[in-house]
């Protein structure tokens, strides 16, 4: 059986952007279930396959109704799919997301989007005590190469506490510490593309053994599971 993304996803959302309305999606939604089913079945099978290599807890698939309540954008449906992965916690810390979307804005992205207030105090401690690791991390060929650099939100200055001289303040700031590969369509709809995936979530992997690793020990290095 096939796993491949099914290429009826990509002509089906570009329908909906041009008809984002009640109307039309409940015309067409036998459309959308049939193709829903076999994206689900496609990140079961990713799942399966990270599970070789990991620990995933949970697989959530992302409903395609927009929370709209207190959106300028009222427009009903999302016109993408997204999907997040789950480790197994406590222990193994970050999480995984794919994003298939046309116009070539499909992705996939790793890491930390939203940590807790004391999660994130003490990753900035620990650049702060020490950050040639993380720094030997994201500089190493095979992690560069298939993510490049961090993206997401970071202060402006230093946060509360720290020194914004501090040699490692470019890290400090930071408020996410996420990674994202971007996709092509015909990227997306190539047999190989979960398979694909699956290397790069792979290699993410000596980041977040990393962060687990700080985020289950306190500043002396002691668990605290």
């Amino acid at each position: 059986m096939t796993h491949s993304i099914p290429k009826e996803t990509f002509t089906f959302f570009k329908k909906l952007e041009k008809n984002n309305n009640r109307d039309w999606f409940n015309e067409h939604k036998p459309e959308f279930k049939a193709i829903e089913s076999k994206l689900k079945a496609s990140f079961n099978h990713l799942g399966e396959l990270m599970n070789t290599h990991d620990q995933i807890e949970k697989i959530k698939i992302f409903r395609i109704y927009r929370d709209v309540r207190f959106s300028k954008n009222k427009l009903p449906y999302k016109t993408h799919f997204g999907g997040s992965f789950t480790r197994k916690k406590p222990e193994l810390r970050g999480g995984y997301y794919v994003h298939i979307q046309p116009n070539n804005e499909s992705f996939i992205a790793a890491g930390f989007w939203d940590p807790s207030k004391e999660d994130l105090l003490r990753i900035r401690k620990e650049f702060e005590m020490d950050d040639t690791e993380i720094r030997a991390i994201l500089n190493d060929k095979t992690f560069k190469s298939t993510w490049g650099d961090f993206t997401g939100e970071a202060l402006k200055t230093a946060p509360k506490g720290f020194d914004k001289t501090h040699a490692a303040i470019d890290l400090i700031r930071r408020k996410q510490f996420i990674v994202i590969r971007k996709f092509t369509d015909k990227d997306v709809l190539a047999e190989e593309f979960l398979a694909n995936v699956n290397t790069a979530f792979k290699n993410v992997r000596p980041f977040f053994d990393y962060m687990s690793d700080v985020l289950t020990t306190n500043l002396n290095g002691e668990s605290l599971l």
